[in-house]
């Protein structure tokens, strides 16, 4: 523990008291080596939700392996917080009032010493739970590394021990908790040092040290943390699961694994630090110094030093973390540009600059919190969620594919959840409107899920009609397929959720047969795909309806082929038995990406002379419609289900529909073709793009269409976050060169077209473009030529 120098002066301050107290603890690394060499480009795969009832993590394993592609095994963990007391050995009133002490036993012969000299010298024990392990971790594919053995105890700080710690640090004015929190943190401060980042370390290193909260990790991936530790019926209210490629550290070490904690939080980031120095000098200047050398690691300890030193509320942590700049800066307050300045110029040095995107978890007393914050040049993906029903449940996630996963997992087994969130968003780092951040809040004994955004304000995302559909109308609902769609539209605005289903029905069953199968396989489409009104019915829950009716067809083909529509089988050669016949695919038979993968397998069905496809049941599957090679204008792929990354890049002639959202990097490199996508799509698309036509119903989110040549036509239905067109190169649109249309539009909650706050809403559009247009549709004269940088607007 660290004592006051009798040759120095304790300052009065008790924040700065704080700082003092932490020198010694420095001290003791000044004789260590620690690697100072830069940290590599990295990438990862993260999903973060909070639930208003507890989840399993049997519910996180398929939707993590899903993104083994954003990691390597080098590094997964998770973080669980509103556990069950009950499944660690405690009872409730312990699980809150003392602290979760976790501790990862890298050499089991030191935990008699590490008992004596440190849990039992320092803290008042309670219970002591040894984490449960498979017998073998050999058992479990991709782990190459024995993980560690953890033991959780929980503690109290002995009283003594206290008063001893505040007298040496004059902390005589520091109330009880914060003392206490202190002490926690510094004492395991000083055990890191003893046992993992000396020159005898790599012993043990504490994991987790709050009250509530739960870290384990390793050196694999997120999935096997749950598998190996046997997490699959342990529940929590707040889940973060975390792959990483590793960007600076021990790459071989779970001390090297996200999560990384302060306190009360446990952090996870996806991307890398350019001035990872720079923050550590920030930190070392009030006497914290980093242990475990990774970017991530300095993100928590700045995290924890604001949140908790300088006890700032939330939206200060955050404008500290990503500072409001440009036109969004002017655009606040003069009372937010006040205090944001002061913020800006005081910690400036320890706001990470780089690509990233962070997930924390924090637990505060009875507050259990899911936080995501952008990083203001929107350099890493990021995607939030929000599902209400009878259990409401909020995400946040680096692609939408594996929360479409997770709720799909909960589906299968509750039936308070369905496998579509009724809200999807993506977050504009520093916007003035919303900061780029947003919490999902769970509060007392209820657990009411609660959203708000940087700026503390609630956030209201309305969640008409009801999700719960119940049984179909055995009368029927009157509808008859010579009505066609226009009957069923006309229909939902006076039939009952029965009998809405009831027509569902009545469309399935003529999908069924042969002579009509066709027909209601493109009526089911256009419900999917088009928005409409609907009569007292959640349009999440409809279209979950909806794919399943789809896709009860699509099985109903396997035994039954028609002229029309034929099942691959995998592992056979398939032969057309006519010209137009189109071949259904199952994505979920094969791998995200690679040589077994689906967009592998439609290359080889194509130089079998396939040219129409459908492609059900995607989980993140990638590069679908990549590597044809030219002159495929004859080629069709439909793709359902949510699809991964790089969809449509490198295109050559082929025209895909997405039936749904699109992820990230979708058209890179696109030369010519066609992509039709009824929902939105991720960041950087477009990027490069050389030619073909994009139509998107919905949104875009960061750096679409950047150095895009040639001829691309583009059109955006709704807008784009920030850095459209950006170095867009395409040539007069008038001799045959490229463009992009944003309309600036949405469709309100009864399905009618309206225009948004506004068209664009960045700072950057067309920056440095040297060739090509943008047509913007700005009836509110929303548009500003501050926003441009290089270009000129003309009225049109």
């Amino acid at each position: 523990m660290s004592k006051a120098h009798s040759n120095r002066i304790v300052p009065e301050n008790f924040v700065e008291n704080i700082h003092f107290s932490r020198g010694n603890l420095i001290s003791q690394l000044e004789q260590l080596n620690i690697d100072t060499k830069p940290p590599a480009e990295g990438g990862c795969g993260v999903v973060g939700l909070a639930s208003e009832i507890p989840v399993n993590g049997k519910h996180l394993v398929r939707p993590l392996a899903q993104m083994r592609n954003r990691g390597n095994g080098k590094g997964g963990g998770v973080a669980m917080a509103g556990l069950d007391p009950s499944q660690w050995g405690v009872d409730s009133e312990i699980l809150k009032t003392h602290y979760l002490m976790g501790i990862a036993y890298l050499e089991d012969s030191i935990q008699d010493e590490v008992e004596e000299r440190f849990v039992n010298h320092y803290y008042d024990l309670r219970h002591t739970h040894v984490v449960e392990t498979v017998d073998d971790f050999n058992t479990i594919s991709g782990i190459d590394v024995q993980p560690p053995k953890v033991v959780l105890y929980f503690v109290i700080p002995k009283k003594e021990k206290v008063s001893e710690f505040m007298i040496e640090n004059n902390f005589n004015e520091m109330d009880e908790k914060t003392l206490m929190d202190e002490f926690v943190y510094q004492v395991t401060f000083s055990f890191n040092v003893k046992y993992y980042a000396s020159e005898a370390g790599n012993q043990a290193f504490v994991m987790c040290h709050g009250k509530d909260l739960l870290v384990l990790k390793m050196v694999g991936y997120a999935e096997d943390v749950i598998t190996y530790y046997k997490l699959e019926n342990k529940s929590a209210h707040i889940w973060i699961g975390h792959h990483r490629y590793p960007t600076k550290g021990r790459v071989w070490h779970p001390g090297g694994a996200h999560p990384f904690i302060g306190l009360n939080e446990a952090l996870v980031h996806n991307g890398d630090f350019a001035n990872y120095q720079s923050i550590c000098d920030y930190l070392a200047q009030r006497n914290i110094k980093p242990l475990f050398m990774t970017d991530t690691e300095v993100s928590a300890l700045v995290y924890d030093l604001h949140r908790r030193t300088y006890n700032y509320p939330l939206e200060y942590v955050i404008e500290s973390l990503a500072p409001t700049t440009e036109l969004d800066f002017e655009l606040l307050s003069d009372e937010k540009k006040e205090i944001y300045s002061e913020i800006q110029h005081t910690h400036i040095h320890g706001s990470p600059d780089g690509p990233w995107f962070f997930i924390i978890a924090e637990s505060l007393d009875d507050t259990k919190r899911l936080i995501g914050i952008t990083d203001t040049s929107m350099l890493r993906p990021q995607v939030f969620a929000v599902q209400r029903g009878k259990a409401s449940i909020g995400f946040c996630a680096s692609e939408k594919q594996v929360i479409d996963a997770v709720l799909e997992e909960l589906s299968a087994e509750d039936d308070r959840f369905w496998d579509v969130a009724d809200h999807y968003w993506v977050a504009r780092g520093g916007s003035h409107t919303d900061g780029g951040a947003f919490s999902f809040t769970l509060e007392g004994e209820n657990k009411e899920l609660v959203i708000t955004n940087k700026f503390n304000e609630i956030v209201d995302l309305p969640t008409p009609g009801n999700p719960y559909l119940g049984e179909a109308d055995i009368a029927g609902s009157g509808w008859n397929y010579k009505l066609g769609l226009e009957g069923i539209l006309e229909g939902l605005e006076k039939w009952d959720s029965n009998q809405a289903k009831a027509c569902l029905n009545e469309i399935e069953n003529l999908g069924k047969n042969v002579n009509s199968r066709k027909f209601s396989i493109q009526l089911l489409n256009s419900l999917h795909d088009l928005i409409y009104p609907l009569n007292g019915i959640r349009r999440s829950a409809w279209k979950s309806l909806i794919r399943t009716k789809l896709e009860n067809i699509f099985e109903s083909i396997i035994d039954h082929p028609c002229n029309y529509f034929k099942v691959h089988k995998k592992g056979e050669i398939m032969q057309k038995d006519s010209p137009e016949q189109t071949l259904i695919i199952n994505s979920s038979e094969y791998d995200i990406e690679g040589e077994n993968s689906i967009a592998t397998e439609l290359i080889n069905l194509y130089k079998n002379n396939w040219r129409r496809f459908i492609v059900i049941k995607c989980h993140g599957h990638r590069f679908i419609g990549c590597g044809f090679g030219p002159n495929i204008e004859n080629v069709t792929i439909d793709v359902y289900g949510s699809s991964g990354d790089y969809l449509s890049s490198g295109n050559n002639g082929l025209t895909i529909i997405v039936h749904g959202d699109g992820q990230d990097q979708l058209c890179q490199i696109m030369k010519s073709g066609k992509l039709v996508v009824y929902g939105g799509v991720g960041q950087a698309f477009g990027y490069g793009a050389k030619g073909g036509e994009v139509y998107v119903r919905d949104n875009a989110a960061g750096r679409p269409m950047i150095n895009a040549v040639g001829s691309p036509k583009i059109l955006i239905n709704g807008t784009c976050l920030d850095y459209l067109a950006e170095s867009f190169m395409a040539g007069d649109p008038l001799e045959g060169g490229g463009f992009v249309i944003l309309n600036g539009v949405k469709f309100n909650d009864e399905g009618k077209l309206i225009d948004m706050q506004t068209p664009y809403p960045g700072s950057n559009l067309f920056s440095l473009a040297s060739g090509g247009a943008m047509y913007i549709r700005d009836p509110h004269k929303m548009i500003g030529k501050g926003q441009l940088n290089g270009g000129e607007w003309e009225t049109m």
